[in-house]
């Protein structure tokens, strides 16, 4: 090809940014103008240009003679400040998935299971992969389902002595079982026929079960007040080695911080207990945490008040970092510092309260409360920030390390029974039993951050939609980890899954 000659192989290297820019013309429609793209003056320009400013690609838009890369870059820049959130990836991601939740329906092939023989739903637990939906019944038995296809996979018959309360995958294959026999049982999806090992050390009812994949300890906590870890890393088909790590009255729930530098322990006094830097390898005792006996800290929606205030709360003097001055980090070393506080519920200021479930947000930025009144009269779900590593904010007391956000008072529905609630995968919904179905919550209409739309004040959460779709009292709901799917178990034994529907 000769210099300066035009060339119908030229049109081919134009082509992919015309046809770009024709896609976002038809997808949006609302930008009146748009900026000259690179192939604008092409037509006057390019036959007159030499082969290096053909090559170049260079444009006689506006009379100008910036070089390709320049022109292209400053015309997607100027596109994208024009159409504004239209072109922002995460802002469409937000989109997108609030109309995905907002369509979820019940999948018409939703798992019934019989009343007779497994019971109530306690629990759901989807494995890390999402490839299994395993279920905790009343009725000592574990179910274990393919959730896309809702395919009956195994039934794990009389896995306990009683009642199943939670399940706890520790990786794609290794799952591990609690119950109202006082044990734990793990399991291997690779071998369903029996337990790997069977785990004895609680003296009551064991509820809920924790892992830290950094030290490869599994932690429990019961009824009996017990919080118990597990060194799998040496378990045999007797069991393996395990210690008391902490032991508190009323325990009713124990969760770790995603990154596990937290332990958070509910109580049915309405005690949140938080250890702080926490080590598991430590075992700790009651008696060196005179705060538990003593007093607590009171946790309401004016933390973010002056410190000053708190100050005078707590005997006129201002809280400082040295432990000796904060009550609610005494300890025996800087690791496992203890806080305790008292949630403030809406509506309760007055009232004692329960705290029945604890979730932590996936990237540990919140903690989610489902609490009752001692009455059992009213519920609320509660989003409580963690002030520590949070955005600045106003001067926040040290006494409170979690301030309330979020609130919704939920159907009091079911008394008597633990309704456990769930964040989405990406932290941005929240799915919460309410009555004979469930809600999805979010922090604002869009279904943002909870760090992009953080109120000065307490804020409601809002309702994206309500799905009723069972003929009991809901117990338990799940997301699942890889799909646009979560899970809701009932009081009679049935299990619904919801999938998008248009």
């Amino acid at each position: 090809m000769s210099s300066g000659q035009p060339s119908d192989s030229k049109e081919p290297r134009a082509s992919p940014l015309r046809e770009e820019e024709d896609e976002e013309e038809s997808d949006e429609d609302r930008c009146s103008s748009r900026p000259s793209s690179p192939q604008a003056g092409r037509g006057g320009a390019g036959t007159q240009g030499s082969s290096r400013l053909e090559a170049d690609g260079r444009t006689g838009s506006g009379g100008r003679g910036s070089s390709a890369c320049d022109s292209l870059f400053s015309w997607i820049c100027r596109r994208t400040v024009r159409r504004g959130p239209f072109v922002d990836p995460a802002r469409d991601h937000f989109r997108t998935m609030t109309r995905l939740y907002s369509s979820m329906s019940p999948a018409t092939d939703s798992v019934n299971l019989s009343t007779q023989t497994h019971g109530a739903v306690f629990n759901l637990e989807y494995s890390p992969d999402g490839s299994v939906l395993t279920v905790a019944c009343e009725q000592t038995e574990v179910l274990l389902f393919d959730p896309v296809s809702s395919r009956h996979i195994k039934t794990l018959v009389d896995a306990h002595e009683d009642c199943v309360n939670n399940i706890r995958f520790l990786d794609n294959r290794l799952f591990a079982t609690c119950s109202d026999d006082t044990t734990i049982a793990l399991w291997d999806l690779r071998n369903l026929n029996s337990k790997v090992c069977t785990l004895h050390g609680h003296a009551s009812w064991v509820k809920n079960i924790e892992y830290d994949t950094h030290t490869r300890l599994l932690v429990t906590s019961g009824f009996d007040g017990n919080v118990i870890t597990w060194d799998t890393n040496r378990f045999t088909e007797d069991g393996c080695p395990h210690k008391k790590f902490f032991h508190t009255r009323y325990l009713m729930r124990m969760r770790l911080t995603p990154d596990c530098s937290k332990m958070l322990i509910s109580t049915s006094s309405g005690y949140l207990l938080i250890l702080h830097d926490l080590d598991l390898t430590q075992s700790l005792e009651v008696g060196s945490y005179r705060i538990l006996r003593a007093r607590r800290a009171p946790l309401s929606t004016e933390c973010s008040a002056a410190g000053s205030s708190a100050g005078s709360r707590s005997g006129g003097s201002r809280h400082t970092n040295d432990s000796k001055t904060h009550p609610h980090r005494e300890g025996l070393s800087p690791r496992n510092s203890l806080e305790v506080l008292t949630p403030e519920i809406p509506g309760e200021r007055d009232r004692g309260n329960c705290i029945t479930s604890l979730q932590l947000h996936p990237k540990g930025w919140a903690t989610l409360l489902r609490c009752s009144s001692n009455m059992d009269d009213q519920e609320w779900t509660c989003v409580y920030e963690f002030q520590e590593g949070a955005p600045p904010r106003p001067p926040v007391s040290p006494r409170c390390s979690l301030r309330l956000t979020h609130y919704i008072e939920e159907a009091n529905v079911g008394r008597g029974y633990i309704k456990e609630l769930c964040f989405s995968p990406d932290g941005r919904l929240i799915c919460s039993p309410y009555g004979y179905g469930v809600r999805l919550l979010a922090f604002d209409e869009h279904c943002a951050e909870l760090t992009d739309c953080m109120p000065v004040r307490t804020a409601l959460l809002r309702e994206i939609r309500s799905i009723y779709s069972h003929s009991d009292v809901v117990l338990t709901s799940k997301f699942s980890p890889t799909h646009c799917q979560f899970a809701s178990g009932c009081l009679s034994g049935r299990v619904a899954l919801y999938q998008p529907h248009f």
